[in-house]
This record gives C-alpha cells, sequence and structure tokens, in this order.
C-alpha cells in the first residue's frame, strides 16, 4: 500500500468518519482510481470507524506543514 497526494485527496470529501468499506463505497462512486480502492482494501477492519485521512496515512500533510510566518522575513 502506498499513497500519494494525488491519491489521497480523492478522500479529502469523504464523509468522515467513515469505516473501510464505507470508503471502499465512496472511492468507488466518486469514480477514485483503482490504486485509491486497492489501498483502501489493504487497511486493516477492526469494524471502527476511521476518523480522519490522518489515520489512514499518518503522514498526510495539513494546512500547519505549509505555514509561512511571514512577520519573520
Amino acid at each position: 500500500m502506498y499513497w500519494t497526494l494525488e491519491l489521497v485527496s480523492y478522500l479529502e470529501d469523504a464523509p468522515w468518519p467513515a469505516t473501510k468499506e464505507e470508503l471502499i463505497d465512496y472511492a468507488t462512486r466518486s469514480g477514485a482510481p483503482l490504486e485509491v480502492i486497492e489501498n483502501l482494501q489493504e487497511l486493516e477492519d477492526d469494524g471502527e470507524p476511521y476518523e480522519s485521512i490522518e489515520e489512514i496515512w499518518p503522514d498526510y500533510p495539513t494546512d500547519e506543514d505549509f505555514f509561512f510566518p511571514e512577520d519573520e522575513y
């Protein structure tokens, strides 16, 4: 399983929190590439919903990662 910004972007508007099956259904209905669906199928399924993209891909960049403090320059 591998994630890229392009692949994970297909899940940004998913109905969070969501179970593994709900995410697969969402990806299928939204026309996500096969790689996204394959990655979702490889996720652990303990029956608990995933709360956000960060639970699927911990390295998902957030707005804080792109924060540029203007007052420092």
